[in-house]
């Protein structure tokens, strides 16, 4: 047997001992969206593609010039890493040449992208959350939300086609890059996780309807900067403490929501007197983050209101954000 015949047959012995692919799982349950034309699985499989190629560069980064920063800011006022426009960058091309996509709103971006193309979906996305994490090996992200253009397409795109509320979203996900690289994404149909194969290329279904717990022993947040937390927050975290929670903070957010979606717990990130309106951005973070989060029997609010219900007025709007385990984010809003 040659060297190749025997590559085969163990890629297929790998691929029938993990099971069922992304690209099958997405075919097998497209009916369960109501508008089952097949863009939207085209679309899934189109982000699904980037991904891999934003891991082949992350898993290089250590080997070839693409850490550290550029020396730039986005919209944010973050520091754009170099791996955050090469992630952008990925991502874009890939939506372009889908087709399915009629506009992309990136965090690296000041306006939204229009592609010019008969595309009916517009995609929000976080390229690269956690960027500066990547120069220490620590596990970062892609985050997404996928809306349906309202007006007709061939016309010109509007206002109410890009700014829509999270409540509005058919699809959403995230990609996390850590010791595997996983998929996790939402129809509106409960949750599902793919973990990457590398050796085939290829995303298989290994956490299946995943549910968050509905309580948990783990809070994350930024102790650091609790000088500048309300007397609400601080108050929490000292509720946290007596009652023997465990502090885990890791500075990604994928990382630390994707940690207590499968353990339990709850991610806040507070107003605070430096960012008096939160830091976190509602439209491609927080919506997509909560969409997963209520669709695995989780919460999410600003502290106040249902993070999903939250009108958005401008691109890169900011929002405080509680997330995690529904009875953990239902106390921490009762501190006041």
């Amino acid at each position: 047997m040659n060297k190749t015949n025997a590559t085969s047959i163990e890629s297929s012995r790998i691929a029938q001992s993990i099971g069922l692919t992304l690209d099958r799982f997405i075919k097998n349950n497209q009916d369960q969206f109501q508008y089952a034309s097949g863009e939207l699985s085209q679309l899934l499989r189109d982000i699904a593609l980037a991904s891999k190629v934003v891991n082949r560069e992350v898993n290089k980064a250590g080997l070839i010039d693409i850490m550290g920063a550029m020396g730039t800011q986005n919209m944010a006022g973050d520091n754009q890493q170099k791996l955050d426009v090469l992630a952008n960058i990925r991502f874009t091309r890939a939506l372009a040449k889908g087709g399915e996509v009629c506009a992309l709103v990136s965090e690296e971006a000041e306006s939204f992208v229009d592609l010019n193309n008969e595309g009916k979906y517009v995609i929000a996305i976080d390229p690269l959350d956690g960027s500066s994490n990547i120069d220490v090996n620590v596990s970062i992200g892609t985050i997404f939300s996928i809306y349906r253009r309202k007006t007709q397409t061939g016309t010109p795109l509007q206002s109410i086609d890009i700014l829509q509320k999270g409540s509005e979203q058919v699809a959403a996900g995230y990609v996390l890059y850590g010791s595997s690289t996983m998929m996790v994404y939402t129809t509106g149909h409960g949750v599902n996780g793919f973990t990457y194969e590398p050796s085939l290329g290829e995303y298989f279904l290994s956490h299946p309807d995943l549910k968050m717990p509905e309580d948990g022993k783990i809070y994350s947040i930024n102790e650091g900067s609790s000088n500048s937390f309300s007397n609400a927050i601080r108050d929490y975290i000292q509720y946290c403490k007596d009652q023997n929670y465990t502090a885990r903070y890791i500075g990604s957010l994928v990382a630390d929501f994707h940690r207590n979606m499968l353990k339990g717990g709850i991610y806040i990130y507070p107003i605070t007197s430096k960012d008096p309106h939160g830091k976190l951005r509602l439209m491609y973070e927080c919506n997509a983050l909560a969409f997963i989060a209520e669709q695995a029997g989780g919460k999410a609010s600003n502290g106040h209101n249902r993070i999903l219900d939250i009108e958005l007025k401008e691109l890169h709007q900011r929002t405080a954000f509680y997330v995690g385990s529904k009875n953990m984010v239902t106390k921490a809003e009762t501190f006041k």
